[in-house]
């Protein structure tokens, strides 16, 4: 028998709704999976993929990722992953840093035996680049075979990949899919094999409504009984409190009553999320969310969903000016390089002093890919949902109603761009995380220095 924890879209580095405490809540919720790990001494971890938020995640949560990896290695318990489309970079991945130091193993078609289990690794692929795969998998002699993937398979929502597909053409017969990307968890049997997600370890929208947690999967048909050889049961995660406020306002209705219907709740250390329907008065969302602050929530942000009067309807929000830039950018359409160049700009952990040379570095990234350039909507199929923004989501799946706007689920079931893309109501796959895994000249990687800003790149290590 061997029992394993199933995690992923841990997204450890967002900083939701501008908030340093929400960033660590991701670190934190990643440290609950692996200190469960510990205490019920679980064969291994398996990760399938988006680790990180962004594949140049800032030092503190790489040294506080790292400090999680030594607790599962010191406890003897391995750690096998694949890599997401969030972290995705074209040179060395994380992840294979994290093997040099003794504390990962990162899967691929060569078999990794832990007890009587062999598994597999599928990184994430671009749409674009999906039809040149080859499922040739090295062969095992374990009683047991599990792939570990990640990416928006079917039958599952926001779906772009073909699970019957995959699995007819490996040349190794898969006991389970362990999945990644979409943010809500569920499961389902295709063609004789159980597919699984296990959702996101914290809330990466506001479409996530459901509590996050994990799988915990044994591979044993004695115990399992029955036709099947694999058990998934989902254990759930003591996560931040979020409370949703929904409020239908009647006519002569307004501020005062947005007021009450907040006041109905226990707001200490929570995100509170209002959403304002119906009629009414106008409100002001700034005077909520300072009230619902000084009740004690955490972070509060307000929508108003309500129609005015013009020439056309459309919804109204005023929780985050950057909600709307990055709805307008989702719609433009923009290349891979693009949306690199655009999170750059905008980003706040970049100073403005070191935009101009992180854009040409990211372009210079980009150059041996001219994929890279092709823009998501000239039906190449480079873009793919994303998750409530994780701050674009659908990052891979990954949605989006943004966070900020009170917006999605996820497939990771959603997709965006690197920092907020978790916001929004689609999944997180984001295709525009090209994981080309050509390396860069070591001469030029070695005149790369480690920016100001405080991120990191794997050029700083590799």
């Amino acid at each position: 028998m061997t029992r394993v924890i199933h995690t992923g879209d841990t997204h450890v580095g967002y900083q939701q709704y501008h908030s340093p405490v929400r960033r660590q809540d991701f670190l934190d919720a990643f440290g609950a999976v692996v200190d469960d790990a510990v205490d019920d001494d679980v064969d291994a971890v398996v990760h399938a993929g988006d680790l990180f938020h962004d594949r140049r995640p800032e030092l503190p949560d790489l040294m506080g990722t790292i400090a999680v990896l030594r607790r599962l290695a010191d406890a003897g318990i391995p750690f096998l992953a694949v890599v997401g489309n969030h972290e995705s970079t074209r040179g060395g991945q994380w992840v294979d840093l994290f093997e040099r130091l003794g504390l990962a193993t990162r899967l691929g078609d060569a078999p990794t035996v832990v007890g009587d289990v062999a598994f597999y690794g599928l990184d994430h692929v671009p749409v674009s680049r999906r039809d040149d795969l080859e499922y040739a998998f090295e062969p095992h002699d374990a009683d047991y075979a599990a792939l570990v993937a990640h990416g928006l398979f079917e039958p599952f929502a926001h779906a772009d990949w073909d699970t019957e597909t995959v699995l007819a053409e490996s040349d190794v017969d898969f006991d389970a899919m362990l999945l990644g990307d979409n943010h809500t968890p569920d499961r389902a049997e295709v063609a004789g094999t159980w597919v699984t997600y296990p959702g996101s370890t914290e809330r990466a929208s506001a479409s996530e409504r459901e509590g996050r947690g994990y799988n915990l999967v044994t591979f044993d048909e004695t115990a399992v009984g029955g036709d099947d050889r694999v058990e998934i049961r989902r254990r759930a995660l003591d996560t931040r409190e979020f409370v949703f406020v929904p409020v239908e306002l009647g006519p002569e209705e307004g501020e005062a009553r947005v007021r009450e219907r907040v006041r109905e709740h226990d707001l200490a250390d929570a995100v509170v999320l209002v959403e304002i329907t119906g009629e009414g008065d106008p409100v002001t969302p700034a005077a909520i969310e300072e009230f619902a602050d000084a009740e004690g929530a955490l972070v509060a942000r307000v929508t108003d969903r309500r129609t005015v009067e013009t020439d056309e309807e459309f919804d109204v929000s005023f929780a985050d000016p950057e909600a709307a830039v990055r709805e307008r950018i989702e719609e433009m359409g923009l290349s891979a390089a693009g949306l690199d160049v655009d999170d750059a700009v905008r980003s706040d952990s970049i100073a403005d002093a070191n935009v101009r040379e992180t854009v040409k570095g990211r372009v210079e990234e980009r150059l041996d890919d001219p994929a890279a350039f092709v823009a998501a909507n000239d039906g190449k199929g480079e873009g793919d949902a994303e998750p409530d923004d994780p701050e674009k989501a659908s990052e891979g799946g990954e949605s989006t109603d943004i966070d900020d706007a009170g917006g999605e689920d996820g497939a990771d079931g959603e997709e965006s761009t690197e920092d907020d893309a978790i916001d929004d109501e689609r999944p997180i796959g984001d295709d525009a995380l090209d994981d080309e895994s050509s390396t860069d000249d070591e001469n030029e990687r070695s005149d790369r220095s480690t920016p100001a800003d405080g991120q990191v790149s794997m050029e700083d290590y590799l």
